[in-house]
């Protein structure tokens, strides 16, 4: 993962300019949150998810190389932990919907700032959110997935992989078609 991280800073370096993790309005993501997802957490009694990221949905599987089914959700969820645990982000919040504050985080390798929805994106182990018409939440996201899938990187490169967006989209369709 190191390696692919560090052709990913070639790619997805963004030009934001150097702010410290306690500047105002960011706080650290770190280690003592409780990751329920591959982009959701809670931290401080507070819960968060990084605006414009779908991780893969628990419970829905693929198929390794080794012929052995694994949980996609599990897998989203441990590559957010572990680019936590090695890039200690700093989040902002930018929008709130009920119960949960949706944040953009940022993390520094090699002095460089990543966006994290970016990273897990381009490395292939979250996907762009939708919209309720089926359009990108956020179009860079969009570029990096297509990029991603393209290169079959980390979950891209499991034909069986379903993009969350289809099985959501799916299961509210069935939600309109079931008599209430």
């Amino acid at each position: 993962m190191r390696g692919g991280l560090s052709v990913l800073i070639g790619v997805v370096c963004f030009a934001v300019t150097q702010a410290h993790a306690t500047s105002a309005g960011y706080f650290a993501l770190s280690e003592s949150a409780v990751f329920e997802s591959g982009d959701t957490w809670s931290l401080g009694g507070q819960r968060y998810r990084l605006y414009g990221v779908q991780s893969c949905l628990r419970g829905t599987t693929f198929t390794n190389t080794a012929g052995v089914r694994q949980d996609c959700g599990e897998a989203s969820l441990a590559v957010l932990v572990a680019f936590v645990r090695d890039t200690d982000p700093s989040c902002a919040p930018i929008a709130k919907a009920s119960s949960i504050t949706y944040v953009v985080c940022f993390a520094t390798v090699a002095r460089q700032r990543l966006d994290l929805g970016t990273v897990l994106i381009s490395e292939g182990y979250a996907f762009a959110a939708l919209d309720a018409k089926g359009l990108p939440i956020n179009a860079a996201y969009s570029v990096a997935e297509q990029q991603a899938r393209g290169r079959k990187a980390g979950l891209w490169q499991f034909s069986d992989v379903k993009h969350p967006a289809v099985l959501l989209s799916r299961a509210a369709e069935s939600d309109q078609v079931r008599p209430k």
